[in-house]
């Protein structure tokens, strides 16, 4: 019998969309992954970095054990085993606390505490399923009023995770969000309706919460998460729940959560897929034990580029409010030490250990990260320009890009977009090539050729030419804000995704 390699969904456009590859004559976990890459070349660069090392933000479990704390790439493998790739994924924005630590992991609030709660007629009425439950009673449920949640992101994670702590009566609900609410939110964030569209969501999210239940505090904080405010923030409350869509975000909640030593609700989506574990660096690993680094910007595709199923948060969301109500109870098993993994298209949960690293920068015994750091430049983000009517460089703006079509310049405009997005809409005259394909395909392109690269918003074209560039294009250039800038400036009769 091979051993299955499971391909995660980011992954699978690579293996042509194969959720499991076997793998034949594999001793260990190197010569699985070795055979695997020249069955799927193109995996290569998205699993190893240019010292041929697996890359900090992909981990590979052998079973349900992480391979890092067996013996690495040498880990030993035999017929039946099961090997995961569990790669980082973007999508979904001081100890102590009440009630933050689940059951078997610390004490939970007080008996002091719990007393000084009080539920009237109109809760004990609305909390009343609650309440006969012997898991809840009065007892949790004063637990859930005294418990202080703050919710980072309002969006395809913190629409529906947010609904349901709302609901549960956890008392005072702090929001973190500085977005406004799109028509295309509207596939997956139940939170908003039609008729918000434009309005900033923090303002159309806390006054459906507080219609959903008004006897809990909705506390709105408008401004972004930073370095500079993030401590004071998560020190406010007992738990984060982590509805973010970027990893500069991710890693700057973990690490305030860890330096003010609270628990850490994580959940991430991406297509058909989500990961969701708890990370308390008091009790278990923190997210860095998990991912160190973060990957190189535009490797890891935004669900903005590759798309989410539209039930997926409300799965993965729903999670996390189980979460993180089980914690303000001090109830059950909490996710602290394990990672879960969920394939929609399968339908198949699957549950991985997570161990606190001892070389982990933050937590572990010789930590070297003792305040908050500048997480764009963690994650090579470059500082955000305003657009300019006239781009310079390696970059041209759509309105240059139309005056050499109006000139009859010569030019390739290669679309570097998926083949469902081109299908959606398309400027005339581009040639698409995805940017998967691209180094495959490269025989299809001129040298001699000047080139003009797009995609949907830019990112994944500035990849494109760093790769033509580099393999002898020396006249490719990127033309800045892709097809949604050139719907806004050159073509409004586009339509917009």
């Amino acid at each position: 019998m091979p051993v299955k390699v499971l391909i995660p969904t980011p992954l699978r456009r690579f293996t042509g969309e194969q959720a499991e590859v076997e793998v034949n004559d594999a001793a260990t976990v190197a010569e699985a992954l070795s055979v695997l890459i020249r069955e799927h070349d193109a995996l290569k660069k998205h699993l190893f970095d240019d010292q041929d090392k697996i890359r900090s933000f992909v981990n590979v479990y052998v079973n349900d054990d992480d391979i890092r704390y067996l013996d690495r790439e040498r880990t030993s493998i035999k017929e039946g085993d099961t090997l995961s790739i569990v790669p980082s994924i973007a999508g979904g924005a001081a100890a102590g606390g009440v009630g933050v630590v689940p059951k078997g992991n610390g004490t939970p609030a007080s008996a002091a505490v719990v007393d000084s709660v009080v539920l009237d007629q109109d809760e004990i009425h609305r909390y009343s399923r609650h309440l006969i439950m012997p898991e809840v009673g009065m007892d949790g449920q004063k637990r859930l009023k005294a418990a202080k949640v703050l919710c980072v992101g309002a969006g395809g994670l913190g629409a529906p995770l947010t609904m349901y702590l709302a609901a549960a009566g956890i008392g005072r609900i702090g929001l973190v969000e500085f977005d406004v609410v799109d028509v295309t939110n509207l596939q997956r964030q139940l939170l908003y309706s039609t008729r918000d569209v434009g309005r900033p969501k923090l303002e159309a999210a806390a006054e459906r919460l507080r219609h959903l239940n008004p006897h809990i505090e909705i506390a709105p904080h408008p401004d972004r998460l930073t370095s500079e405010n993030a401590l004071d923030l998560v020190a406010g409350y007992d738990m984060v729940v982590d509805g973010t869509d970027n990893f500069p975000t991710r890693y700057l909640v973990n690490d305030a959560c860890v330096l003010t030593g609270k628990p850490n609700v994580y959940g991430s989506i991406f297509r058909f897929e989500g990961q969701l574990s708890v990370f308390s660096a008091n009790a278990g690993p923190c997210y860095r034990c998990l991912f160190p680094t973060p990957p190189p910007p535009g490797l890891v595709p935004s669900c903005a580029e590759g798309g989410v199923l539209g039930v997926l948060p409300g799965i993965i969301g729903s999670l996390q409010a189980l979460e993180a109500i089980k914690l303000a109870i001090g109830a059950g098993d909490s996710m602290i030490g394990r990672l879960l993994l969920f394939d929609a298209l399968a339908l198949k949960f699957r549950e991985l250990k997570l161990r606190k690293n001892p070389e982990c920068p933050i937590c572990g015994p010789h930590r070297t990260i003792t305040k908050l750091v500048d997480y764009d430049e963690l994650c090579g983000i470059p500082r955000a320009e305003p657009a300019a009517d006239k781009a310079t460089g390696d970059e041209l703006t759509p309105r240059e890009v139309k005056a050499m079509m109006n000139r009859g310049e010569p030019f390739v405009l290669l679309d570097v977009r998926n083949v469902a997005e081109w299908n959606i809409c398309r400027i005339e005259g581009a040639r698409l090539i995805p940017l998967d394909a691209l180094e495959r395909r490269i025989s299809e392109l001129d040298t001699a050729d000047k080139i003009v690269v797009h995609c949907r918003s830019g990112v994944r074209s500035r990849r494109a030419v760093a790769t033509l560039r580099d393999m002898g294009f020396t006249k490719a250039q990127n033309m800045a804000g892709g097809i949604l800038r050139w719907t806004d400036e050159v073509d409004p009769s586009l339509p917009k995704y």
